[in-house]
């Protein structure tokens, strides 16, 4: 905002982050439901849209915003889930590649259908408040 911004530009700005907030929250709850946390969550999304060669500690660690030592914890959780398993790279033994089983890859499908439904259902909303801050 400038200092010349208006009530109207301070309200798109509020109603924007709320919509957004209100994604997050449902996005908590239906990763709630699944067993996962939300950090969980969204790590198993990132290694599954990661290249294959680049889902690493590392890389989670980056898509989620966290120390790699952070990233180790949480991926260590999920391999003691089940849910994750670590490969050594051929070039590099030190190196792991992470990879999903079948339950988080399962658990994930069913996860991303709920948040693209509801996607599709703020889009307007997400859509009208970006047009308003532009």
């Amino acid at each position: 905002m400038t200092a010349n911004s208006t009530d109207i530009d301070y309200a798109a700005l509020a109603e924007f982050r709320f919509a957004l907030r209100q994604f997050q929250v449902f996005s908590e709850a239906r990763a709630a439901e699944a067993g996962l946390t939300p950090q969980q969550h969204q790590a198993l999304l990132a290694i599954r849209a990661a290249e294959p060669d680049e889902a690493t500690v590392g890389y989670v660690a980056q898509r989620l915003i966290v120390k790699p030592h952070s990233a180790s914890e949480l991926i260590d959780r999920l391999e003691t889930q089940g849910l994750v398993r670590r490969e050594p790279t051929r070039s590099d033994r030190r190196r792991a590649l992470l990879r999903l089983t079948p339950q988080a890859s399962e658990i994930l499908s069913d996860l991303s259908a709920a948040h693209r439904e509801e996607i599709r259902r703020l889009q307007p909303l997400l859509v009208e408040h970006l047009t308003r801050l532009t």
